[in-house]
């Protein structure tokens, strides 16, 4: 780790982190003006209105240092850059008028359509995922990335339900994907993963709840959970399409194995109730962890700690020859054990509150059924 450490790019990062930084203390007052505030109501937990610039903040750090650090703009940087403007123009409709999700969701496949035409990114290769050593999508490439990309972006959105839990999963993943790269010879990769890392610090800084601080005093907004869904799958493909240096597209999954999990087992639920894959309910991992007692900083920290060791025993695993299609099941197999464990509310719920005692959380027995 600490050989990892030394070779990035910390100068971009700390330039990205003090601009966002910067830029974020500016915004506040500009948010109450133009009311990018997001208000306590229904399923939301804060107490007062909370301005939602942290989306905006993170892009004009992340792109502003991109051009001071970046040695040459082709067509990557303005591909990125024309798919990060769709999803903050949108999230930021969203944020102020709450459009419907069908306008989102054509906003982000413009925006994947932006990121394979413009910046050149797409899955074009899956076989190392399987144990082949070709299996081209061929004209399927262009549809699989899009539905990826617009996936991940709701993943992250739909975690997106804790303070500082999805900058923090999305902070560690991308500290996973650059030691990765490093480890694939692809410094490149990593020095660009660095900026978009203190852009995020930045960030967590107002949005992590602190000792002095009982509650983040912003949030990202839709905006921002879009941006960083964006951002997970940019590097995501470049890192495992890059036949130079090549990162088996199964590692991918175990750096964000929470985000990924938890949306494709609630929608798979909300499907099978015939609801809407977007019906907003509580039923995402960190609600029930709420609900069995762990608090919010617990949450993330105990969260951040399992994407880490999935990350960690994953490239483990590389390392000692297992094979790609084992590890492939067993990413299944867990998302099948989470969907089975939550199938009835009250015995996840069961475990989580064994799991928030071993932590040393106090935890109030359960309500018995009626109460």
């Amino acid at each position: 780790m600490i050989e990892i450490l030394t070779h990035l790019d910390w100068a971009s990062a700390l330039f990205a982190l003090a601009l966002t930084w910067l830029t974020l203390w500016l915004c506040t007052p500009l948010a109450r003006r133009l009311n990018l505030l997001d208000h306590p109501q229904g399923r939301k937990d804060h107490e007062v209105a909370t301005p939602v610039t942290g989306g905006l903040a993170m892009v004009i750090g992340v792109v502003v240092a991109g051009l001071v650090f970046v040695p040459e703009i082709g067509d990557g940087f303005v591909g990125f850059l024309g798919a990060a403007v769709i999803l903050l123009v949108i999230g930021v409709l969203d944020d102020l008028f709450d459009v419907r999700w069908t306008w989102r969701v054509l906003a982000q496949v413009s925006a994947a359509l932006v990121m394979v035409y413009v910046g050149d990114v797409r899955v074009e290769q899956l076989g190392p995922a399987v144990g082949l050593s070709s299996m081209s999508l061929g004209m399927l490439s262009v549809p699989f990335t899009v539905f990826a990309t617009v996936g991940l972006i709701n993943a992250i959105n739909m975690v997106d339900g804790v303070d500082g839990l999805a900058g923090s999963l999305v902070w560690a993943a991308l500290l996973m994907l650059a030691a990765a790269a490093l480890y694939a010879g692809n410094a490149l990769i990593a020095d660009r993963m660095m900026i978009l890392m203190g852009a995020i610090a930045a960030f967590l800084a107002f949005n992590l709840r602190l000792p002095w601080r009982k509650r983040a005093s912003l949030f990202m907004g839709n905006a921002g959970s879009a941006f960083l869904g964006l951002v997970i799958a940019w590097f995501a493909f470049r890192l495992t399409q890059n036949p130079g240096h090549p990162v088996n597209p199964v590692l991918a999954l175990w750096l964000v194995p929470v985000p990924v999990m938890d949306t494709l087992v609630v929608m798979l639920r909300r499907v099978s109730a015939r609801k809407s894959p977007f019906h907003a309910d509580r039923n995402h991992i960190h609600h029930l962890m709420l609900e069995a007692g762990f608090g919010h900083t617990q949450v993330v920290f105990v969260l951040v700690v399992f994407s880490l060791l999935c990350g960690l025993a994953a490239g483990s695993a590389m390392r000692a020859d297992v094979p790609h299609p084992v590890l492939l099941l067993a990413y299944v197999l867990m998302c099948l054990a989470w969907y089975l464990l939550t199938a009835r509310r009250e015995r996840v719920l069961h475990v989580m509150r064994r799991l928030a005692r071993l932590s040393g959380r106090k935890v109030a027995p359960a309500s018995p059924p009626g109460a």
